[in-house]
């Protein structure tokens, strides 16, 4: 079978507390089927190597510093999380690149996973199942919502973990600059190319971003948002309903 790096690419801004434990995530003792870096493996799945490459936008915390001790590649680009993901896919050598929210940890064997459902030639990408790692009612309804937009449409979102083949990114013209929703974008292109591969393994993300401005509100902003987009609503008017 042949070899297949993958580049995991992290945009990161302010991060420090957390962006060790996803760096680990990726390339922690936790995923025996996976090696760092170009260097060949001696685990058990010698068809996956791994590197890991965070874009850095102007940090002002120890960010940087703490992601070169967890093994990743730093590089830094214009704040902007569509910027900071296309200078990370530039800069990149996989084979398949994988974007990753800053907040957001891969379940042990990702790396297989991915590679098992990329063997169907018909899928160009994929995203993982959602989960929160607050685990209250509240929460998990809002899991509930993801997984039948996924049901119903086939349509992942960021914080899910996001991997596409390199030749498909490339041809799509990589990450579009757009001020948000940056994702939705690559999914819909994505999806122009082939099958989405949307795996039962879990990529956990935090609920940071709920609780500051309350789950109820959060959940409505992100789904009018979605429909904006959906219909084709000016981005900078979306950016403008969610205070961005």
């Amino acid at each position: 079978m042949a070899r297949v790096l993958i580049a995991v690419v992290i945009p990161a801004l302010d991060e420090a507390e957390g962006i060790a434990a996803t760096i680990s995530s990726a390339l922690g003792s936790e995923n025996p089927d996976v090696t760092s870096g170009t260097q060949g493996s001696k685990g058990r799945n010698e068809s996956v190597a791994v590197e890991v490459i965070v874009v850095d936008g102007g940090s002002r915390d120890e960010t940087a510093q703490r992601a070169r001790g967890a093994g990743a590649r730093v590089i830094s680009a214009q704040r902007g999380r569509a910027r900071q993901l296309q200078v990370g896919f530039q800069a990149s050598k996989g084979d398949v690149v994988l974007f990753l929210h800053a907040d957001t940890r891969l379940p042990p064997g990702w790396a297989g996973a991915v590679r098992s459902a990329l063997d169907d030639a018909r899928a160009v990408g994929g995203a993982f199942r959602l989960r929160f790692d607050d685990r209250s009612a509240r929460m998990r309804r809002v899991e509930r919502w993801a997984r039948l937009r996924i049901a119903l449409l086939r349509f992942p979102f960021g914080d899910q973990g996001i991997f596409v083949r390199r030749p498909v990114l490339e041809a799509i013209g990589g990450v579009p600059d757009v001020p948000l929703m940056e994702d939705c974008d690559l999914v819909r292109e994505m999806k122009r190319h082939g099958r989405l591969a949307l795996l039962s393994e879990a990529a956990t993300t935090s609920a940071r971003r709920y609780f500051e401005h309350g789950v109820g509100r959060t959940s409505i902003l992100h789904f009018v948002a979605f429909v904006a987009f959906w219909f084709g609503v000016d981005r900078t008017r979306i950016a403008g309903w969610l205070g961005r």
